[in-house]
């Protein structure tokens, strides 16, 4: 009988936590403080945070110890997407299945509000959970969150997406712009799940490989739904990467070999496990779970 993953309550988990490390009422300018929220609150799948927390569960590693950085990941997800949305990029009207941030509340508040939780994130990781001698694990954390988000990461993958729009590119090329733009907020989500649990080098380098193909599959997947799904079924406009002749998957590849990269991906991912045996099942089914989004 195959086993069902239940992403319910990991989901429910991090909303709570993520309520617990948000300002607190009062503590800031109230408006500010509704734009967060909105975007925050419903969220998404909260990949990123469930990821952080399996890969410490699996190397035996405290809830308690992992959240926080698990919520600071959720944050720095969610400012991209707000960013992401502005007329100066993507140019979007629908996130998460309503208006986006700056349709709300408008474009000034819009970029005030993922700025707010982009250095809120940075806040919460470096400074929870307090105590318990983990300084030397939150100071790896923080770096490592910070690159991924960084120039050397997110942010440079974005910058070489837009550059390449409208553009001949090659397949390094594309894997380039997704390393960064896509797979390496993911890949560092496990990798701070294994640091917060004192994972040793190995372990770390195999959580590493797990996250950067998980990423690697992720994209893909985005990319074929953009072409296949429709606004209801993402949550956001459908068929804006084709109209803005975006480097993506399916139109260097076409569908069937994108979907097979993306399974050759999660084969790669799963693989990637094998050292941390049975306790890592949780991460294998995670990765499962990004093809079901095309089945």
């Amino acid at each position: 009988m195959k086993r069902r993953l239940d992403r319910t309550a990991p989901r429910r988990l991090v909303d709570r936590a993520l309520r617990r490390c948000l300002p607190r009422p009062g503590s800031v300018p109230p408006t500010v403080r509704r734009a967060m929220l909105y975007s925050l609150f419903p969220g998404g799948k909260r990949l990123r945070p469930i990821l952080a927390i399996a890969a410490c569960r699996a190397l035996g590693g405290r809830l308690r110890n992992v959240l926080p950085s698990a919520c600071a990941i959720e944050m720095i997800h969610t400012y991209s997407l707000i960013h992401d949305d502005l007329p100066a990029l993507d140019d979007d009207d629908l996130r998460r299945g309503r208006a986006t941030s700056h349709r709300v509340f408008g474009e000034a508040m819009a970029i005030l509000a993922g700025d707010a939780l982009l250095t809120h994130a940075f806040e919460v990781v470096a400074t929870h959970p307090r105590g318990g001698g983990l300084d030397f694990r939150k100071v790896r954390a923080t770096a490592l969150l910070a690159r991924a988000a960084g120039v050397t990461g997110m942010i440079g993958g974005q910058v070489m997406d837009l550059e390449a729009e409208g553009r001949p590119y090659s397949y390094r090329t594309l894997a380039r712009i997704h390393r960064g733009k896509t797979a390496a907020l993911i890949s560092a989500s496990v990798e701070m799940g294994g640091i917060m649990a004192g994972a040793r080098p190995a372990t770390l380098g195999a959580l590493r490989r797990y996250g950067e193909n998980v990423g690697l599959a992720f994209q893909i997947i985005d990319d074929i739904l953009d072409r296949e799904g429709s606004s209801a079924r993402l949550g956001k406009t459908a068929g804006k990467d084709l109209r803005a002749r975006k480097a993506t998957f399916p139109a260097l590849l076409g569908i069937p070999a994108s979907r097979r990269r993306a399974e050759a991906a999660v084969r790669e991912a799963i693989a990637a496990l094998r050292p941390l045996g049975v306790r890592a099942r949780p991460l294998a089914d995670l990765a499962r779970f990004i093809l079901e989004r095309i089945n």
